[in-house]
């Protein structure tokens, strides 16, 4: 039986590290061809997998055409904005939809829901027109309107709300607290684990975001770096070694960020039970 169970585990072992070394193909293959020439990473040779020479061209040649502090302040900003905005709006929105009962409250959350099931490039055209009339085009607040609020985040912190026992709000209100009190005092810290999540989704979510920013900032100073990426690529040619080179550095903050806040995203994401 015990012979059975090593035979199980090695084998499930296995599985694992082929599996993470195919996803991981990808970006290796990405930091070859970086310092590949142009002619090795077109050619058609499976064989040919790590580059003759190790060249840094299309690192200097991609920093020379694009400026990498102001794309980072620029998806560092956008990143910050709508982790605050939709954490604060999703906490307070998520309480009254999960805890606080009020006429309309099942409507409300129908909407909600609603709007988590269409599809999110219905409001370009209405969110492009709100922020242009506002003149706030090729901003950095035009990169957070569309975080400002989450269907998504209220749902989430709503089931978190609602996990929550009744008696602490029982307990609050004998002690004579207020809606607000009980909400910061005691709700809301209990919630951390939640508006980890939260944060973390939206932050991956608004670093991957392609076409709002290429609507509302097209000029390249307050671009984020997706969009800087994808006006890199030519319409009838392409540099691979640049391109791959220019991904490589925008991969840096979300790697950096990763490094730094490691438990909180691996705690974040196994307590709300979701999947990236």
């Amino acid at each position: 039986m015990k012979h059975n169970q090593t035979g199980s585990m090695a084998c499930l072992h296995i599985i694992l590290i082929l599996g993470g070394a195919v996803m991981l193909i990808p970006f290796a293959w990405m930091i070859l061809t970086a310092f590949k020439s142009a002619t090795e990473a077109t050619q058609i040779d499976p064989f040919v997998i790590f580059p003759k020479t190790w060249r840094t061209d299309s690192f200097t040649s991609v920093i020379s055409k694009m400026n990498f502090f102001r794309l980072y302040l620029n998806t560092l900003l956008m990143i910050a904005g709508r982790v605050f905005f939709a954490v604060v709006t999703a906490s307070l929105a998520g309480y009254a939809l999960g805890r606080i009962h009020f006429k309309g409250k099942n409507l409300c959350f129908s909407l909600v829901m609603f709007q988590m099931m269409v599809p999110v490039q219905i409001f370009i055209i209405p969110q492009y027109l709100m922020v242009s009339r506002m003149g706030l085009l090729n901003t950095t607040f035009s990169l957070i309107f569309p975080g400002l609020v989450t269907a998504f985040g209220t749902f989430l912190l709503r089931q978190s709300y609602m996990a929550l026992p009744a008696d602490l709000e029982e307990a609050a209100r004998l002690d004579g607290c207020s809606i607000p009190q009980t909400f910061f005092y005691i709700m809301a810290p209990l919630t951390r684990s939640g508006m980890i999540a939260l944060g973390i989704f939206t932050a991956l979510f608004g670093y991957k975001d392609l076409m709002w920013p290429l609507i509302a900032n097209p000029d390249q100073n307050a671009m984020p770096l997706s969009s800087a990426l994808a006006k890199l690529q030519g319409q009838f040619a392409a540099n691979y070694p640049e391109l791959m080179a220019a991904s490589l550095l925008a991969c840096v903050p979300m790697v950096v960020l990763y490094v730094i806040f490691q438990k909180q995203f691996i705690e974040g994401i196994a307590t709300s039970g979701g999947k990236l």
